[in-house]
């Protein structure tokens, strides 16, 4: 079984003969259900896979989401995005906003729906993108590239909350160039695209990178007070409350 790469009839022969014969399964039922586990039990590896690809750690569900909070919210264009359409067509999502207003939470979401959807997907922050790609050899850093390049979705979060020098810009731009009209990036920042010369002082690729980066692509901007601010807040009265 092994040999012809049926592993999981291989580890559960004796389970699968005898529940064949309890239950007078046809060779036809016999070979549906083989075929049936062992596409199941691929297409979990394949998850696992592509989860651990992808990084995306511990988020609330949209479920939890309050679309009220935000002063200024475009909802319709965000749950267009969830249902992965405008990723298929290769574009783009730029979401801009302070903190604390749901922004990486609805990244992460819709990273967790496209890896449902069989999809492979990379979620890394940008300080950690730019760290990845700082590396000696001019030869690992292609391979990197390629692989930021190969996958279906780039989840890219935080840009913006750090500051950064000439050469790091440069790495971003690479990043972008590599999926430029081939490959979704979504994107958040807290920053407007005027300031980035602020996180990226002195790099002239910016002005390169935010054009292609800005065509085909949904720029969207999130206002209000920080949700986690209220969170915070409501956990505190409570606290005093039980006293």
């Amino acid at each position: 079984m092994l040999q012809i790469g049926l592993r999981t009839t291989a580890g559960n022969l004796d389970d699968l003969l005898a529940r064949a014969i309890r239950l007078k399964w046809s060779p036809q039922q016999l070979l549906e259900e083989i075929a049936r586990s062992e596409i199941d039990e691929k297409g979990a590896r394949n998850l696992e896979r592509r989860s651990r690809l992808a990084r995306i750690g511990r988020f609330k569900s949209m479920a939890d989401f309050d679309w009220n909070w935000a002063k200024e919210i475009d909802r319709p264009l965000l749950e267009q995005w969830l249902k992965l359409d405008y990723i298929r067509e290769h574009r783009n999502l730029i979401m801009i906003g302070t903190n604390g207003l749901g922004k990486t939470m609805i990244i992460k979401n819709l990273a967790h729906v496209a890896l449902q959807a069989g999809q492979t997907v990379m979620f890394r922050t940008a300080a950690e993108v730019i760290s990845d790609l700082t590396c000696e050899s001019p030869r690992q850093r292609r391979q990197k590239l390629r692989r930021y390049a190969g996958i279906d979705l780039l989840c890219i979060d935080e840009i913006g909350y750090l500051a950064y020098d000439a050469s790091a810009a440069d790495l971003l731009y690479e990043v972008v160039n590599s999926r430029y009209e081939s490959g979704s990036i979504v994107m958040t920042t807290n920053r407007y695209f005027a300031q980035w010369n602020e996180v990226f002082p002195n790099a002239t690729s910016i002005g390169t990178m935010l054009d292609r980066l800005s065509h085909h692509a949904d720029i969207t901007v999130i206002k209000g007070p920080s949700y986690r601010l209220r969170e915070s807040e409501a956990e505190t009265a409570a606290r005093r409350k039980a006293r």
